[in-house]
Formats: C-alpha cells, sequence, structure tokens
C-alpha cells in the first residue's frame, strides 16, 4: 500500500470518528450518556485487554518450553497492543475496532489474514519463494529457449 493512501485512511478514522460520536449524541443518547460510553467502553476494553494479554503471554511461554516457535501468539501480541491503542483514543469507531481486534474470536480471521496477504508476500520477497514453496525449481527462470521433445518431429540419420 502506498505511504499516502495509508495516511488518508489514517485520517479517515478520526473523521469517521468524530461524525459517529456527533450523530449518536444528537439523535439517540444525550450527550453525557455519550460520553460517559465513551469512557465506559475505554475502561472495559482495556481490561479485556489486559486479560487476553497474559493467556497470550502464558500461550507464548508455553509454545516456546515445548521447543516451537509462538509465531501465531507474537502475531496476538501484536495485535493486542493495536487493540489497546484504538480502545485508548476516544470514539465509538476506534472502540469497535479496538474490540474487534481484543475477543480471540474476532482476532483469529483478522490474524490469519495479516498473515496470507502481508506476512507471507513479505517474507516470499525476502526468501525468493521458499516461504509458500513457490520456488523456481524447473532450470533457469526467464529462459526463452524452448526444446520440442516429441520423437517424431526429429529425424535420425544413420552413419552406417
Amino acid at each position: 500500500m502506498k505511504p499516502r493512501y495509508l495516511i488518508a485512511l489514517l485520517l479517515l478514522i478520526p473523521l469517521a470518528d468524530s461524525l459517529a460520536l456527533v450523530a449518536f449524541a444528537q439523535f439517540v443518547l444525550d450527550w453525557r450518556l455519550v460520553v460517559a460510553l465513551v469512557v465506559l467502553t475505554g475502561l472495559v476494553g482495556m481490561l479485556l485487554v489486559r486479560a487476553e494479554g497474559r493467556h497470550t503471554l502464558r500461550r507464548f511461554e508455553r509454545r516456546v518450553s515445548m521447543g516451537e516457535i509462538p509465531t501465531n501468539e507474537v502475531m496476538d501480541g501484536g495485535l493486542l497492543v493495536a487493540a489497546g491503542a484504538f480502545l485508548l483514543t476516544p470514539g465509538l469507531v476506534t472502540d469497535g475496532i479496538g474490540f474487534l481486534l481484543a475477543i480471540p474470536v474476532t482476532r483469529y480471521p483478522v490474524r490469519e489474514v495479516l498473515k496470507r496477504y502481508v506476512v507471507q508476500p513479505y517474507l516470499d520477497k525476502r526468501a525468493d519463494g521458499f516461504v509458500s514453496g513457490t520456488v523456481w525449481t524447473g532450470g533457469f527462470p526467464g529462459g526463452d529457449e524452448t526444446y520440442d521433445m516429441d520423437p517424431e518431429s526429429y529425424r535420425f540419420e544413420d552413419d552406417s
């Protein structure tokens, strides 16, 4: 993703958040209740991130003690850090994104999508295809020479 699109996306999140807060305070609840709701979701979300962080750390330690590589636990830790940042940002949209990243049921698909579309292409680019198994094994890549292996297309001459 190009940096300018990423910056535009990051600027759209606070805009959507402020529009949602204004619309919610104007049409659904009183502004004091909206402020209380934002504070409450932030507090509950931080407690959830803290509990999930402890659980992820225990799974990390268990995998390391068994001699396995804790890739899913490391990605979960990163997603929980992002969830905490979203939950600390006041707003309803950012709180919704934070809860999606904090709850394990919704964090699993996000982790799998990140592994497939971000991590694996990056590692394939760095390791020339050895991560996904798409390494070139059929001779020299990019060669324009093709050979016809049909035995009837060749002429055999006897020297006798």
